[in-house]
């Protein structure tokens, strides 16, 4: 009986361990979709699910873009997507001007979660967990772009929730966030739960913010040039606790609560003990609990509206464990002249059927054209949408 009852202990806290690792966006095929599924999706049929303000439209822009997830486009219009279960990197291209992609190059294979991709001045920069690598001259040698060189290797190697977004800010740095190795713990590298930053050459990296569990969607204001950024929420405390969060940084080394305060009220019920949620910066906006909100983009563009100039346009990729799913969608916050977020509201819906409680796509990232149309990235359904405006 006493063996009996110690495995039993011993069982229930490996569980407990694999679902707090398991967290936030888990491979996405083998969670949402059978292998006898996976073909069965006819995106373009479904694309009248989607419902959008009056005036907006949606295509297909790319497809068979294997687990789509962050994009980063050149002045040219060639659009760069990192992946995360693929280990591929993708450039794509409409060369004939239809607003259709018709050639896809794929720059890399068997990456370690080559997530995050970032142009500058010629060069694509690809974050994989531990690593940032640099293509040089990237488009002029799309059909064979050799070996990349490794500017910084020194992030740590731990892949959970070590994919990472990666974005150059105004002052011309790349931005690097390092996620919890957790669900919700205490981290002795003071480099977790943080956002970096380092040269465009890799050197001099530095800890920019602390207490974010897990971005993976930043940009910054057209006007304040502030930082905004997204960050999921610890899991494990029930279907409508903590909130994620948009958050918003108004100067350097700011802290915003992970792991001791949630959605700026919320005390953790192991780290936050003898702490207070007044020590921390509060979300600039809480989001839905377990949506997940990754890419984020504010909608100044040539052809949206411009009352969507100072709105921050959110994609949420969905919850992988709330008993009823949320998320799965695309949302929006206005901001006003004060900075302050003033809402929360849907801007594109109809990935997730809510009465079946199934989802044939997830939103991941959001990326302007040359032209203000808008992409959309999808990790599930292994395509990139097209959003325009015609009012």
């Amino acid at each position: 009986m006493l063996f009996s009852a110690r495995l039993l202990v011993q069982f229930f806290f490996v569980s407990l361990f694999l679902m707090s690792c398991d967290t936030i966006n888990p491979p996405t095929k083998e969670v949402e979709k059978d292998a006898d599924e996976e073909e069965t999706i006819d995106v373009s049929a479904q694309l009248e699910k989607i419902k959008l303000p009056e005036g907006y439209k949606i295509d297909l822009y790319a497809t068979d873009i294997e687990n789509a997830r962050s994009m980063s486009i050149s002045p040219s219009g060639t659009l760069f997507v990192g992946t995360r279960g693929d280990g591929r990197v993708y450039a794509i291209q409409d060369t004939n001007g239809d607003n259709k992609a018709d050639k896809t190059y794929t720059l890399m294979e068997e990456g370690n979660m080559p997530n995050g991709v970032a142009f500058k001045d010629g060069d694509l920069y690809v974050a994989e967990v531990n690593r940032i690598l640099k293509f040089e001259d990237i488009e002029s040698k799309l059909d064979n772009p050799g070996e990349p060189i490794v500017i910084y290797d020194e992030y740590p190697t731990e892949s959970h929730h070590g994919w990472k977004y990666i974005a150059f800010g105004p002052d011309g740095k790349l931005y690097v966030p390092v996620g919890a190795p957790c669900n919700a713990c205490e981290s002795e590298d003071q480099v977790f739960n943080s956002i970096t930053r380092i040269n465009p050459d890799g050197t001099n990296r530095e800890i920019v913010h602390e207490g974010v569990r897990n971005t993976v969607g930043f940009t910054w204001h057209p006007v304040t040039k502030e930082l905004w950024f997204t960050d999921n929420g610890r899991d494990l405390l029930g279907d409508d606790i903590p909130a994620c969060e948009l958050n918003r940084a108004t100067k350097d080394n700011m802290h915003f609560g992970y792991p001791y305060c949630h959605q700026g009220d919320l005390l953790d019920d192991v780290n936050g003990k003898n702490k207070s949620c007044d020590s921390y910066t509060p979300p600039a906006q809480n989001l839905g609990a377990h949506v997940a909100p990754l890419g984020i983009e504010f909608g100044k563009s040539s052809m949206f509206p411009g009352s969507m100039s100072s709105t921050a346009l959110i994609a949420e990729h969905g919850s992988w464990n709330r008993t009823k799913k949320s998320g799965y969608r695309i949302t929006m916050v206005p901001v006003n002249e004060s900075s302050e977020a003033t809402g929360y509201d849907t801007f594109a819906e109809g990935w997730l059927d809510k009465e079946k409680d199934e989802a044939w796509g997830r939103p991941v990232d959001l990326e302007f054209m040359k032209d203000g149309s808008m992409l959309v990235s999808d990790d599930f359904a292994d395509v990139i949408y097209r959003i325009t405006y015609n009012g």
